[in-house]
C-alpha cells in the first residue's frame, strides 16, 4: 500500500489565499519527507471552498521546495484551455520539475464552472471536449511538423519551420510525457472508463466505500474496450482521513475540526444538491439530513487511532476488491499545523506498516 496526498485545495473561504497556498506548500513538504509518493492538485473557478484557478502554479512551487515528491494537477480542467497551449505549459513544467510531474486531466463538475466559460455540462459536452483536447495534446507531443488536427471544438497544427529560426520543438521531459492521471466522482463514471482505456491512472473521489466498486468496474470496461487488462496498481483512492493517539482524540479533530466544518457547510449541501448524498449511506433508508460529518465519520472516513485506521483501511480495501494506493483528502488545518503533520506523520510511521500486505497482485502474476 502506498500513500498520497489530494488537495482540492479545501480552504474556508475567509482564508486569505495566500495563507490557503502555504499551508499547501507546508503538506507538500511534510508529504515528502514522510515518503508519501503523488501529490495532485484539484482546479476549480468559481468555489470559495476551492480556491485554486492555477493548480499547475501550486505545483511549481511544490517542486522548488521538495526532492522526490510527485506533483500534479488532478486535474487541468480541459474544456477550459486550448490543448495546443496548455500542450506547451505542460511540457514546459514537466522540465522544470525534473521529470516529477504528473499531468492529471478532468472534464469539470460544477455548473458554476461551465455558466463561467459557456460549456454545456449538462449534456456532456464537457466530456466530449476533454476527450478532444486530450487527443490533441498527445498528438502535438508525439507528431512532428508538419501535423495539423481539425477537431470539432478546437484546431491545432504544428507548423514547419519558419524564416530559418522559427520551428516547433517543444517536448515532455518524460518520454513519451509524464503519467496521465484522470478523476471520477459518480457511479460508473464516464471519465474513468477513459482511464481504462488509456491506460491512465484512475483516481477516485472515494466519499463512500458502498458505490466506490463500480469506478472499478468502469475502469475494467474501459480497458476491455481497448483490448486491455486493467490493473488494480494503478488504482488511487482518495478518502478522509484524520489519525491521533487515540480514537477519541481523533474523531474530535476531524468531526468537530476543520474537516468537519468543510464536511458540513460546503461538500455535503452542495453534494445533496447534486443528489449524489445516497452514496454515502450504509443503508438508503437513512434520511438526507443525517449524513453530516459526524455521520460520514462514523460510516466513510478513516478516522483513529493508528490501529483503528489501519481495521478501517483494511475492510476498505476487501469491500472495493483492492487498490494500489490511498490519497488523503487534504483539509485545511493552518491554524492547527501540528494536527494535521501529526496525521500524515502516524499514517505514514504507524499505519503504513500495519497494511504493508495490501497489495494487489500485479496483473501480469495473474496470468
Amino acid at each position: 500500500m502506498e500513500f498520497g496526498y489530494f488537495a482540492m485545495p479545501s480552504h474556508p473561504p475567509e482564508r486569505d489565499l495566500m495563507q490557503g497556498y502555504d499551508f499547501d506548500i507546508k503538506t507538500m513538504v511534510w508529504a515528502d519527507q514522510l515518503g508519501y509518493g503523488d501529490f495532485w492538485i484539484g482546479e476549480h473557478h468559481t468555489s470559495p471552498w476551492e480556491p485554486n484557478p492555477t493548480p499547475d502554479l501550486l505545483a511549481l512551487d511544490g517542486f522548488r521546495n521538495t526532492t522526490n515528491l510527485r506533483i500534479g494537477p488532478g486535474g487541468f480542467l480541459l474544456p477550459y484551455y486550448h490543448p495546443a497551449s496548455l500542450a506547451n505549459r505542460v511540457a514546459m513544467l514537466d522540465h522544470i520539475s525534473g521529470g516529477r510531474l504528473l499531468f492529471g486531466v478532468a472534464a469539470s463538475g460544477l455548473p458554476s464552472d461551465w455558466a463561467m466559460f459557456h460549456v454545456d455540462g449538462m449534456s456532456g459536452v464537457n466530456r466530449d471536449m476533454t476527450r478532444e483536447a486530450l487527443e490533441i495534446i498527445l498528438n502535438m507531443w508525439s507528431n512532428d511538423a508538419p501535423y495539423t488536427y481539425e477537431g470539432q471544438f478546437w484546431s491545432a497544427s504544428l507548423p514547419e519551420d519558419m524564416f530559418g529560426t522559427l520551428k516547433t520543438w517543444l517536448k515532455p521531459l518524460q518520454t513519451p510525457h509524464p503519467r496521465i492521471g484522470i478523476a471520477g466522482l459518480s457511479r460508473n463514471s464516464d471519465t474513468l472508463k477513459l482511464a481504462g482505456e488509456k491506460g491512465f491512472i484512475p483516481l477516485s473521489l472515494n466519499l463512500g466505500t458502498e458505490y466506490v466498486a463500480t469506478h472499478w468496474e468502469a475502469v475494467e470496461a474501459g480497458a476491455a474496450s481497448a483490448g486491455r487488462v486493467a490493473d488494480r496498481n494503478d488504482w488511487s483512492l482518495v478518502r478522509e482521513v484524520m489519525v491521533a493517539e487515540t480514537d477519541a482524540e481523533a474523531w474530535d479533530l476531524a468531526v468537530n475540526g476543520p474537516m468537519g466544518r468543510m464536511m458540513d457547510e460546503y461538500l455535503l449541501p452542495l453534494l445533496g444538491a447534486f443528489g449524489f448524498l445516497d452514496n454515502l449511506k450504509h443503508d438508503l433508508s437513512v434520511p438526507d439530513s443525517e449524513v453530516n460529518a459526524r455521520y460520514c465519520a462514523e460510516h466513510n472516513w478513516l478516522v483513529g487511532s493508528p490501529e483503528t485506521v489501519a481495521e478501517k483501511m483494511e475492510a476498505m480495501y476487501e469491500q472495493v476488491g483492492g487498490f494500489g494506493k490511498l490519497l488523503v483528502f487534504g483539509f485545511d488545518y493552518s491554524e492547527q499545523p501540528e494536527v494535521w503533520e501529526q496525521s500524515m506523520t502516524l499514517l505514514a510511521n504507524e499505519v503504513g506498516p500495519k497494511v504493508a500486505h495490501l497489495t494487489p497482485t500485479p496483473v501480469a502474476a495473474k496470468a
